[in-house]
């Protein structure tokens, strides 16, 4: 299999190990390509048992559940806290492995979740899905196309429990797939407000906004399409009226929605895109000295957020990026995971 080749051969380089620890408590969240281009995970908030076949350019997926029920869009926030955890490993140099240990109360505090008994139950639940649904495809994960059948995590075990019977550790061992998709480092960094959409099919517009615009000004897409890509089952006027709410509502992170002629929905960034090149740049000691002041961040992915906040700015002519950044690091790591306000930038 592809897949455990191209571990086996990174095995040997030391970067693959048995075992990995989650503990980074500040990973970025990131997401794999094809689960973000395909609809994989159900929208329904209830059980859904139907078997969803899925053809499109070339692209084939079958998605079969268990008696539990399709893994939800929710579900999927257990696999990008994992995917995140193993990418700040790898940003770092560290080894990983694709099972993985993890405190249940660190990923529910990641991913926004309650952290009450109800909680920890519908954590359980959210496991027994990934682990029972069965995903038949050719999606390309790394550089290869191979029609495999595989359940979205291997297997799940909780290690340790209170005395109430709430999980504490839990392991969970990935799809080699998915593994895969990581060690190739095919995945996409996530809004942080990603979590705090509770809508499925904001989430989900918010995936695929996030994959095709990426540095394009624009992406536009008709509303058949669209509907198809999603994986909603609501009826095409349906779907459209709930697109039209969303544009109403306008809340969706990093990305503005609006309707054109022809029944096309239309995506833009909200901060304007920097061109390859373009931009203030940082030389790499200074990456170096932001690991040390954020430990344990994607430091690529603060410079990102750096330099689109520069954008929104007004692009202000800068005496020492290198300066600049690093002093804007020090004050997002003052104020903490939750400091919203951008701090001054300085020029």
């Amino acid at each position: 299999m592809a897949g455990s080749s191209r571990i086996a051969q990174l095995a040997e380089t030391g970067l693959v190990q048995d075992f990995f620890v989650c503990d980074f408590f500040a990973a970025v969240p990131k997401h794999d390509l094809a689960s973000m281009e395909h609809p994989i995970f159900s929208l329904s908030t209830r059980p859904d048992r139907r078997v969803v076949s899925y053809d499109h350019n070339g692209a084939t997926l079958t998605v079969t559940p268990s008696v539990k029920g399709r893994a939800t869009i929710f579900d999927a926030d257990i696999l990008i806290f994992c995917i995140s955890q193993l990418m700040a490993a790898l940003n770092q140099g560290r080894a990983v492995s694709r099972k993985l240990s993890l405190r249940a109360y660190d990923l529910l505090q990641a991913t926004h979740r309650e952290t009450s008994g109800d909680g920890y139950k519908r954590l359980r639940d959210a496991f027994e899905r990934l682990a029972g649904t069965r995903i038949t495809t050719n999606i390309v994960t790394g550089d290869r196309e191979i029609t495999q059948g595989f359940g979205l995590i291997e297997s799940w075990e909780i290690v340790r429990k209170t005395r109430a019977g709430r999980m504490i550790a839990v392991t969970i061992t990935l799809s080699e797939w998915l593994f895969n998709a990581v060690l190739s480092r095919s995945v996409l960094t996530l809004s942080r407000d990603y979590f705090r959409m509770r809508k499925p099919l904001e989430r989900r517009i918010y995936e695929l906004a996030r994959k095709h615009c990426g540095r394009q000004t624009e992406w536009t897409v008709s509303v058949g399409t669209l509907a198809k890509k999603t994986g909603s089952t609501s009826p095409i006027r349906v779907f459209r009226a709930m697109l039209r709410e969303m544009i109403r509502e306008n809340r969706l992170p990093d990305y503005i929605l609006s309707e054109e002629p022809g029944d096309i929905l239309r995506v833009t960034p909200r901060v304007a895109v920097l061109e390859p090149g373009d931009g203030p740049h940082l030389r790499p000691e200074t990456l170096e000295k932001a690991r040390s002041i954020a430990p344990g961040a994607d430091v690529y992915a603060l410079q990102a957020e750096w330099r689109a906040w520069w954008v929104a700015t007004g692009r202000p002519r800068l005496r020492s990026p290198d300066r600049a950044f690093l002093g804007w690091l020090a004050v997002r790591v003052a104020l903490g995971e939750a400091g919203r306000c951008p701090p001054r930038l300085s020029i």
